[in-house]
């Protein structure tokens, strides 16, 4: 069987908070699950990265039900953007990028973003002196 492994973002509604969503998606469906970053408050939306891996039936299983539970899953590439305008193609984020999802093309001489690659860490919007780093969750 195939594996399946995808970086995403879980936006949880406030009502969802007190419910064992994560403890069903690996007992469940078996999925292995990286926490990359979590942000969980009590009757606030809850937020985690995760980098969620499995067979590709029971990966697709696993993100029905977290859709029919009404978790909204992002990928990550969605919500860190870089404004292509502000960029300078300095490459102050690319020498600190731990995932390799900023990278310097010696070709066109500009910094490209890879949004599979990324792992929402932040450390890169810190790093650009420019400002052209965002992320929004």
């Amino acid at each position: 069987m195939a594996k399946v492994s995808k970086r995403v973002v879980l936006h949880f509604p406030h009502r969802l908070i007190d419910r064992p969503i994560v403890y069903k998606l690996i007992k469940d469906y078996d999925l292995v699950m990286n926490i990359l970053k979590a942000s969980i408050t009590p009757k606030e939306e809850g937020l985690m990265i995760i980098e969620l891996t499995g067979e590709k039936e029971a990966f697709a299983a696993g993100v029905k039900y977290l859709e029919d539970s009404g978790v909204v899953i992002d990928p990550i590439g969605r919500d860190v953007k870089r404004d292509d305008e502000r960029c300078t193609s300095c490459g102050a984020c690319v020498t600190i990028c731990p995932a390799g999802a900023l990278l310097f093309n010696p070709d066109t001489r500009q910094v490209e973003f890879d949004g599979d690659k990324c792992i929402a860490c932040e450390i890169c919007v810190k790093a650009c002196p420019v400002g052209a780093m965002e992320v929004h969750f």
